[in-house]
């Protein structure tokens, strides 16, 4: 009896490691649930899960009381912590721990491996922020990772003497990633036979960091470090920086930096239309490349308030990031299970324009210098001068951010003489004001008058010199913090946002002239051709045309992103030739600005001008005062400089920040809305932590300060085997799919079998390079294909092929997917694609400026590619006023999932071997495939006005 009572005290602890650290899978299964994002669960629905699983027979349910203290001490354990906050103007809120959220990346194998730690050239096209100039060139060095480790605890510092193999002395000044391994810029140092160094730091040279044999500590043992430095090296500070003095701060670990995009919004916290007005605050971990931060799993929620301003949120979180630099953060890297440190810098700032305004110190779009990243603007007289009105198409003196600063403490001198007007009149002349130091000003107004007030007989001088006195003692808590955080230039570091800058901005404004001037007749038309759309190749959701129509003035992002893909081929004859004219500029400059990815930097900048000159000077013609009246017009032109600084602005886009609101809102509708900045805060700590212990994350033990995971129950590929969990958390598997690959037809339902056919009865039978040996093999039909761009294409997709013929030099081939075909053999199994081939023409489309393809000789012809040559797809579109297309169809329409009784016409394309479809060229997706795979002569964009500027 006692050895059975033995083997089940083994069982029942195996049972409890099984699922660590929750006592039962039960426990565990509870508590995921009642974190689904996306999926809130009241303490009242808890309790009826509880209830069903007790009357149903299952083991180990708790009380609500013991889930809810067991997710308690969860958090505690492995969570985030939520701290309480005050600011200086008195308002209480609830901010998430920053230092344990981006912890939790590096603690995590599933994200630590995708972290980027130093700047890289890269070997492709440009793509990410740490390809881009910020991080190459223009940031501080000692906001970057300021160390290489070499291994075996050696590790070498920037700004400090080292030695290579070859035995020339350099200081390294930036690490930074070639070809996948770590170099560093560095200066050499030359030492004359008396032992005096100097540095050459008139240019840098490249060095491997492998090639580095003693860091300072090792040359400071030999003793061979320089005697003394010439007078510039000193003048420099060389040698004061040496050693690099976060050496110390690192207590021998290895020590990066991470960076964080802080997004802050404005936002309701009800489900319904009664605005609740919270301001929120999200971060991204910038170090991680742009696939991951575009789920909501990583997008992280860090304070929300009724009160307290994004800046009095962000001076909060400004005190934990600074900590971070005299206190970094360890953490076990998730990799190599060493500890390691980092700190925490901020990268950017995307939100909507008003809080980018706001971020900036901005008077706002509405004030005279209506521009935060420039000077563009002033008087209305001055912008009705010919200087002042084409000054507003071009980028003006770029506002910095201690020109600000200077403006911003002007203002603050001339509040504490007590004359409101003379800080406004400085405010309209400069277009610099902060909300957040407003707040001080109108307290210095009020103090200086009540001064006054209190003893008339005091002078000016003596009231101004008392506050000034005053300010300079509390200068930190005046100034925004966004203008004293280090590594961040508001003015700068607010990049073009494309949601509400291009699609609620430009698109926006070109869609209202156009369907505000249309009869019923003309809207009913549009819809018709809309609805035909063949959205193959453009990564849109399904259509709804009748929708778009009915609710034309008030469409969000995603249904403008379908319109300006598409509406070139709709409204050619339903507008004036001016706004079509603006509608095929707005396309072109929308898909440039959409690329993913950058090859030529210069040719695509130069494009991007072009483009975009077209779209501002179509503007002018149509409405010249559009561009007086609407900053988002003017903005577009800073566009070359953020791509410069960040990137491809898709990386900068704001749309899972703006999705994130519904996790927030769900959060906030189940609070007791008596704290809720505090209940919002702890319940999206828990999500944190249970994402965390989910996907294999380690967390330090309370007690013995080991670190630790989930048991295997919950690692055992628990989130990667059921799919409808990766859903309800925004978590996508980090897996591409092998190009060539292929997926079968579904079977249907009763099917056991999918139909097999030989290959002499396909249509392959009639293609080029069909091989009539294998023409009893067996085949079965495919539903999809994956290209070499690792997308899924299917029959009916446009396609660009590596030709099969070994003579072509690997042509690519440009066609139509007709047939799939699935080897049913099991040793060699393959997939092969039926093209039917089509020619591009040498010129463009004279209606749409774009390419078009047309049957060669107006035969059809069929060719047999493998399907690992398939390279990627594009959309495009039927040449329909060629044909004669027309609504003539009819059909029964579908309500509810059913034909009904009522008729509806529906548009019908007129096909023959003469057709001809246009290479939409407006379309987002591979829109860079696109252009690299066609001559250039048919994509470069071609000015309007070759001399704008001479233009009237």
């Amino acid at each position: 009896m006692s050895c059975l009572l033995l083997r089940q005290s083994d069982a029942d602890a195996a049972s409890s490691n099984q699922w660590a650290p929750y006592e039962s899978k039960t426990m565990f299964l509870l508590d995921t649930i009642d974190n689904l994002p996306r999926c809130p669960v009241s303490n009242s629905l808890m309790q009826v899960f509880l209830w069903t699983l007790k009357e149903t027979g299952a083991r180990d349910v708790p009380s609500l009381y013991k889930l809810r203290h067991t997710q308690e001490k969860l958090r505690q354990k492995c969570g985030v912590p939520s701290i309480r906050c005050q600011s200086e103007l008195g308002n209480v809120f609830y901010m998430n721990d920053i230092r344990s959220i981006i912890a939790k990346d590096w603690a995590n194998p599933q994200t630590r491996s995708y972290i980027h730690v130093y700047p890289e050239v890269p070997e492709g096209g440009i793509r990410e922020v740490w390809h881009a100039n910020k991080w190459r060139h223009e940031m501080d060095t000692r906001m970057l990772s300021p160390m290489y480790d070499a291994g075996a605890g050696k590790h070498f510092y920037v700004d400090e003497l080292a030695k290579l193999q070859n035995g020339t002395f350099v200081i390294p000044i930036r690490w930074v990633v070639v070809h996948g391994e770590v170099h560093a810029d560095a200066f050499t140092v030359t030492i004359d036979q008396s032992g005096m160094a100097s540095v050459n730091d008139a240019e840098s040279i490249d060095i491997e960091a492998n090639a580095l044999c003693y860091n300072y500590h090792d040359l400071a043992e030999a003793k061979v470090l320089p005697h003394s430095w010439d007078e510039r090296a000193t003048s420099w500070r060389y040698p004061e920086n040496m050693p690099n003095h976060l050496r110390e701060v690192a207590q021998g670990d290895p020590l990066y930096t991470s960076f964080v995009d802080y997004f802050g919004d404005d936002v309701s916290g009800n489900h319904s239309k009664s605005w609740n007005k919270h301001w929120n605050a999200y971060v991204t971990h910038r170090n991680l490349p742009r696939e991951l931060l575009q789920q909501e799993f990583h997008t992280h929620f860090l304070s929300t308030s009724q009160h307290a301003s994004i800046a009095e949120q962000f001076m909060a979180f400004k005190k934990i990031l600074e900590s971070t630099h005299t206190n970094p953060v360890v953490v076990r890297d998730g990799i190599t299970g060493e500890n390691v440190r980092f700190r925490l810098h901020v990268n950017a700032q995307p939100s909507d324009n008003p809080m980018q305004s706001e971020v900036s110190a901005h008077i706002s779009g509405r004030g005279n210098c209506y521009c935060r990243k420039c000077d563009a603007g002033g008087t209305k007289a001055h912008k009705e001068t010919n200087a002042g009105y084409h000054s507003l198409f071009q980028v003006g003196t770029p506002r910095t951010k201690e020109g600000i600063l200077r403006e911003l403490e002007k203002q603050v001198a001339v509040a504490c003489m007590g004359v409101a007007k003379s800080v406004k009149d400085l405010q309209t002349a400069t277009g610099v004001k902060n909300l957040y130091t407003q707040h001080w000003i109108n307290r210095l107004l009020e103090r200086a008058r009540q001064m006054k007030r209190d003893n008339s007989s005091r002078t000016k001088d003596s009231i101004r010199d008392e506050l000034q006195q005053w300010v300079e003692e509390h200068k930190e808590i005046i100034i925004s913090p966004f203008f004293t955080v280090d590594g961040f230039d508001p003015t700068q570091d607010t990049p073009i946002e494309i949601l509400h800058t291009i699609l609620l901005g430009m698109t926006k404004y070109v869609w209202h002239m156009t369907h505000i001037q249309w009869t019923m007749e003309q809207k009913n038309l549009y819809a018709h051709r809309l609805q035909a759309t063949d959205v193959k190749g453009l990564s849109i959701p399904a259509v709804r045309a009748q929708y778009i129509m009915q609710y034309a003035s008030s469409l969000v992002g995603r249904q403008l992103k379908t319109i300006t893909q598409t509406i070139s081929f709709h409204a050619y004859d339903l507008v004036l030739p001016l706004v079509f004219q603006l509608w095929l500029a707005a396309g072109e400059f929308s898909s440039l600005i959409w690329f993913p990815e950058i090859q030529n930097l210069d040719e695509y900048l130069d494009d991007i001008e072009v483009a975009l000159a077209n779209v501002l000077d179509t503007f002018c013609d149509i409405e010249p005062s559009k561009i007086v009246e609407k900053v988002k017009l003017h903005l577009l032109t800073h566009t070359r400089y953020d791509i410069l600084h960040f990137g491809p602005l898709p990386g900068q886009a704001t749309e899972g920040h703006e999705s994130f609101n519904a996790v927030f809102r769900h959060c906030s509708v189940f609070s007791n809305h008596l704290a809720p900045s505090r209940d919002i805060a702890k319940q999206l700590a828990q999500q944190e932590g249970m994402k965390h212990r989910l996907t294999g994350g380690y967390w330090p033990d309370n007690e013995s300060g080991d670190w630790c995971r989930a048991g295997p129950g919950v690692l055992r590929n628990y989130l990667e085997r059921h799919p409808i969990l990766q859903r309800l958390l925004g978590w996508t598997e980090h897996l591409r799919q092998a190009p060539g690959s292929s997926k079968p037809i579904p079977l249907k339902k009763g099917e056991k079998s999918r139909p097999i056919q030989r290959l002499a009865e396909t249509k392959a039978s009639k293609a080029l390079y069909y091989d009539s040996s294998k023409g009893d093999s067996q085949w079965i039909s495919g539903r999809a294909v994956v290209a070499q761009s690792a997308e899924e294409c299917f029959p009916g997709s446009w396609v660009f092929v590596r030709s099969p013929a070994i003579d072509t030099g690997n042509e690519s081939l440009v066609g139509v997917i007709i047939e799939i075909l699935i080897s049913t053999a099991r040793k060699e199994p393959e997939a092969v694609v039926v093209i039917e081939r089509f020619s591009v023409a040498e010129r463009r489309h004279p209606r749409w400026n774009m390419p078009y393809m047309y049957r060669p000789n107006a035969e059809s012809v069929l060719v047999l590619i493998p399907a690992k040559n398939v390279e990627f797809a594009f959309n495009a579109q039927h040449d329909c006023p060629s044909a004669g297309c027309a609504i003539s169809g009819t059909r029964m329409a579908v309500q509810e999932r059913e034909a009904s009784g009522k008729e509806e016409g529906y548009m019908e394309h007129k096909h023959s071997l003469a057709d001809r479809f246009i290479v939409n060229t407006h379309s987002f997706h591979n829109a860079h495939l696109l252009r690299s795979a066609l001559p250039r002569y048919l994509t470069k964009p071609i000015p309007l006005y070759p001399d704008r500027w001479a233009k009237t």
